[in-house]
């Protein structure tokens, strides 16, 4: 084995080492989830020294370089307020979801009107409109890291594998016997797994357009699917009240995890693949041991449906979205509750972190998103604008940009 290069990672820290073995260039991740600006930089590099035999002596003062670097942007104050930059008018019918790619640079737009589009963020300009599908689009992704590929999930019962450069279509996933209402590709980019309302989820091969396995379990709708970080394995959440962990590389399903008394409204992994977060209609999140499937912690609180749950990118916090009106951090060691986010006057559908976690992002039927302190619980911003109830939020790869997608038929760019 020979090191080639090192890249850095930012979100969640850690170093890319990229190296050649048998003629193969490959790369693995050190991952620094635990990483403060307080580490002892030396102490740490002696560490991962000992862990990893691509690390020599010779490499030491570079790898601490990088630490010292990482360090560096996490002691950077994240006092960035945004301000509203442009209005698209993305759709002549109601739009169902939103996505970036890895950089941030495009993002992409799914509608009723059975096209989903891709824009340029910087200008606002439409790039393409992915026209094809014969019912709503649903369920979109970008193949992130990469960027090259984008999938569409649509109510005809097919996906399809698009060209993100182009807005060629590469294939077109026949198989489901109903609506598709959730995609992901795995980390590698050879993988999508779609989820259906005939309670299965199926993966695809990227290059040949072939059915890989389908994957059979769950009695009604799988609503929502994740692979986790190394792509070996999936986690499907259905309206069955279960979840089911599955083996990627045998099809096999490895667990059920049985608990929930209500459909599944999502299911995440965190960074580590250690825990999976599942959110349901009967007022809890649960927590996961991903290897043993047991439940570890049941959070409460909501007085409603939890509606979204997600990690931040450490994999230290879990954020959970109710129609309560109501968002609430937890400590996903201790599960104890930090913060209740209040002030919103509608449900709240979607929950994220900023990349660097020290806030999150809500989006609600009350036609405002708002944007949230992780330590204080304090409301930093109100983002107004929206005529209709705003279903979607993201966060580019930086955290200094924002769009927000509405069912008044737009979206919303905030720099």
């Amino acid at each position: 084995m020979r090191l080639k290069r090192f890249l850095l990672r930012y979100y969640p820290p850690g170093i890319i080492l990229e190296y050649e073995r048998g003629g193969y260039s490959r790369t693995k991740s050190i991952d620094l989830l635990d990483l403060t600006p307080e580490t002892n930089t030396d102490q740490l590099v002696s560490e991962i020294r000992q862990s990893e035999p691509l690390i020599t002596e010779s490499r030491a003062e570079q790898v601490k370089e990088l630490v010292l670097r990482l360090q560096q942007k996490q002691g950077q104050q994240d006092h960035h307020r945004f301000c509203f930059c442009k209005e698209l008018k993305a759709h002549i019918l109601p739009l169902t979801n939103i996505a970036f790619d890895k950089s941030g640079s495009r993002f992409i737009t799914g509608s009723y009107d059975r096209t989903c589009r891709v824009w340029d963020t910087a200008s606002g300009a439409e790039l393409h409109t992915l026209e094809g599908h014969r019912n709503v689009v649903y369920a979109i992704a970008f193949n992130n890291p990469y960027g090259d590929k984008i999938a569409t999930g649509s109510f005809d019962k097919t996906c399809k594998l698009w060209c993100a450069e182009t807005g060629k279509c590469f294939h077109t996933f026949c198989g489901h016997r109903a609506e598709i209402v959730c995609l992901a590709f795995n980390p590698q980019s050879t993988l999508v797994a779609t989820g259906s309302m005939d309670a299965t989820a199926k993966l695809w091969d990227v290059e040949s357009g072939e059915e890989v396995a389908t994957l059979t379990g769950h009695t009604v709708d799988v609503l929502s699917l994740c692979f986790n970080t190394v792509g070996n394995h999936l986690v499907t959440g259905s309206f069955d009240y279960t979840v089911a962990i599955w083996d990627v590389a045998s099809k096999r399903r490895i667990h059920t995890l049985i608990g929930h008394m209500g459909e599944i409204s999502n299911v995440q992994f965190n960074w580590d693949c250690s825990l999976i977060a599942s959110g349901s209609t009967d007022k809890t999140c649960k927590l996961w041991d991903a290897v043993s499937g047991k439940c570890v912690a049941t959070l409460v609180g909501h007085t409603k449906e939890v509606l979204d749950v997600c990690f931040d990118l450490s994999g230290q916090l879990i954020a959970t979205a109710s129609a309560d009106g109501s968002a609430k951090i937890f400590n996903a060691a201790t599960h104890q509750c930090l913060v209740t986010l209040k002030g919103h006057g509608g449900e709240i559908s979607k929950i994220c972190f900023s990349p660097q976690g020290s806030r999150v992002l809500t989006a609600s039927s009350d036609k405002t998103a708002r944007l949230w302190d992780v330590q204080t619980g304090a409301c930093l911003q109100i983002l107004e604008g929206h005529t209709d109830e705003i279903f979607s939020c993201a966060f580019n790869y930086e955290g200094d940009t924002i769009i927000t997608g509405s069912k008044d038929n737009t979206c919303r760019i905030w720099y």
